[in-house]
């Protein structure tokens, strides 16, 4: 059977089977929230003011919070890309956060692929290199259909490309491109294959899969996609937000969904084992509130795409309304006792 069919039939015995796992319920666990605006980022090596800065990928080491911001320098036709800047952690937790901050531009769109932009960074340190996934949008088969493909980057530790794809579903026999691919997050890494959480669009609707990625080969291994969590009735549509850190053994990762009654997004989290099975799930937990973080380029929007660890803390750095970049500042403790076993 074809690749596309197997995935079809995957999709449509999923939503046949599938029972509500989650409340339409919002509890805000958040006691700390910072912001970073377009204004305060000096782009070092281009020339041009962003007028944008929000969905960033972070990674933490020593004390160094590494941010990876989607930036966008024009408003009509934009092209995004993705930045780099760091600030120091416990600056952060004291609400000292610079008016000025220096940045730069580490990737933008080189191929057809990525040709409408680079976007929404998932990242972490692996064997001392730094691993991305982000959505790169444009054109692959033959510029028939605008797609969103799942793209990798390896960059090494001065943030230097060493390595720049996009993801088939594939086997030995055939190639298969859905329309979507993305929000992303690596699980498991063994030598070059790894496990990881994704959302595709199979027959015009959204569910979060796991599977297995050949980070060589560059494929996600068809018979290893499995569905594992779809929109509740309320929503339009779900996806994984952030990348995935290690709670015991196994992983603490956020997901967003967008509600229909306001087109909203709100996040909550999961736990998952090392090969993306669903252990447990959350209801909403970090959505927008005030002026600051609702009005925005896309009201009403919390997303992606940072989540880390830091003693007992758990920050979640997302972006805010498409425009700028929120700091959400949890315990894991508090995490954890929202979290229901499924």
């Amino acid at each position: 059977m074809e690749i596309k069919n197997v995935l079809y039939e995957k999709n449509k015995n999923f939503l046949e089977k599938k029972r509500s796992i989650r409340k339409n319920i919002t509890k805000n666990i958040f006691f700390k929230r910072y912001y970073i605006y377009p204004d305060n980022l000096r782009i070092k090596n281009y020339q041009r003011r962003p007028i944008a800065i929000f969905n960033p990928g972070a990674v933490l080491e020593d004390k160094k919070l590494k941010i990876f911001p989607r930036l966008i320098f024009d408003y009509y036709n934009y092209t995004s890309s993705v930045g780099f800047f760091e600030l120091n952690i416990e600056n952060i937790l004291n609400n000292i956060v610079k008016n000025e901050i220096d940045a730069s531009v580490i990737l933008y769109p080189e191929y057809l692929w990525e040709f409408l932009g680079s976007e929404d960074a998932r990242v972490i340190k692996y064997n001392g290199e730094y691993l991305m996934l982000y959505t790169g949008k444009g054109y692959v088969d033959h510029n028939e259909k605008r797609r969103d493909v799942l793209a990798f980057s390896k960059l090494d530790h001065n943030l230097e490309i060493l390595n720049k794809s996009f993801f088939k579903i594939s086997n030995d026999k055939e190639i298969f491109y859905p329309p979507t691919m993305k929000d992303s997050a690596f699980l498991d890494i063994k030598g070059d294959i790894a496990s990881i959480l994704t959302r595709l669009e199979i027959d015009n609707t959204f569910l979060c899969w796991k599977g297995t990625a050949d980070l060589k080969k560059m494929r996600v291994l068809p018979d290893s996609l499995e569905p594992i969590m779809a929109a509740e009735s309320w929503e339009t549509k779900v996806g994984w937000s952030t990348n995935a850190i290690k709670v015991g053994n196994n992983y603490l990762v956020g997901w967003h969904a967008v509600l229909k009654e306001d087109l909203s997004y709100k996040n909550g989290f999961a736990i998952v084992d090392e090969e993306g099975n669903l252990l447990g799930i959350s209801d909403y937990l970090l959505y927008p509130e005030g002026m600051i973080e609702n009005y925005g380029d896309r009201a009403f929007v919390i997303f992606g795409d940072g989540l880390i660890k830091y003693g007992d803390y758990i920050i979640w750095v997302g972006g805010i309304s498409d425009y700028a970049i929120g700091i959400f500042v949890t315990t894991l403790k508090d995490v954890m006792e929202n979290i229901r076993i499924i």
